[in-house]
């Protein structure tokens, strides 16, 4: 570890909570950058799959929204949706900063609402 960093705050706003999903011990980590919003959700101690999701900007009444995968998994729909969800939630929220969305989960299913 490089001592000259030793007992600084971590520079970034940043919040971090572990909470019970479906049995399994999650990890979030919510970072707030100038440009964008990053969230790590992880059940298997690492990022997993990372995914960018962005508001475009156009013409059109009805916003639109980019996901796409950076690394990792591209052959999971739910992650996807789980970034669209997340960054559509921001924008109506009246951010407009892009997001970047590293989740590592075990289970990728659908939770249903008893």
């Amino acid at each position: 570890m490089d001592s000259s960093l030793s007992g600084q705050a971590f520079p970034v706003r940043h919040k971090n909570l572990s909470v019970d999903i479906k049995g399994h011990k999650t990890d979030i980590i919510l970072c707030s950058y100038d440009d964008h919003f990053l969230v790590i959700a992880t059940q298997i101690g690492s990022m997993g799959t990372i995914l960018h999701a962005r508001k475009e900007e156009g013409v059109s009444i009805h916003p639109t929204f980019n996901v796409s995968v950076v690394f990792g998994k591209r052959d999971e729909p739910m992650l996807v949706a789980c970034a669209r969800q997340l960054i559509e939630h921001m924008s109506n929220s009246g951010s407009s900063r892009p997001l970047v969305l590293a989740l590592g989960l075990r289970d990728h299913s659908v939770v249903q609402s008893q």
